[in-house]
């Protein structure tokens, strides 16, 4: 099992797929690594040798920001955006959507469940 930025990468999966198990790294990021690294596109993580996890290992540190160090600089924009009080920052607070979409009808995925009000009759 590679172990590669903090996280264990499935063993029966091509390098290029378990790659993007990483958070910060998807699709495209994980094949530059690959071409960059020289490792072909059929070759499964449990085929690795130790010297390929370490290329990859090298240029993730090197060229890519990625699990805590990108969790970190995401929840500090946002906290950022809240602190200034900008109009995103507000929509951050209030727990809406941030960019501009409608809220009368769906947004639940944002907004939570959706709680019933008292007295309200249906029409």
């Amino acid at each position: 099992m590679a172990r590669i930025a903090g996280v264990n990468l499935p063993t029966q999966k091509r390098v290029e797929v378990a790659l993007t198990y990483i958070f910060g790294i998807g699709g495209a990021s994980a094949k530059a690594i690959c071409q960059t690294a020289g490792i072909p596109a059929e070759r499964r993580v449990n085929d690795m040798t130790e010297d390929e996890a370490s290329r990859i290992r090298e240029i993730i540190d090197r060229d890519f920001q990625v699990e805590g160090d990108l969790r970190r600089e995401t929840a500090m924009n946002i906290k950022r955006l809240m602190d200034l009080g900008c109009f995103r920052g507000l929509r951050h607070r209030k727990g809406l959507p941030v960019r501009g979409q409608r809220t009368h009808t769906n947004a639940r995925t944002r907004k939570g469940r959706a709680r019933p009000i008292a007295g309200k009759k249906k029409a």
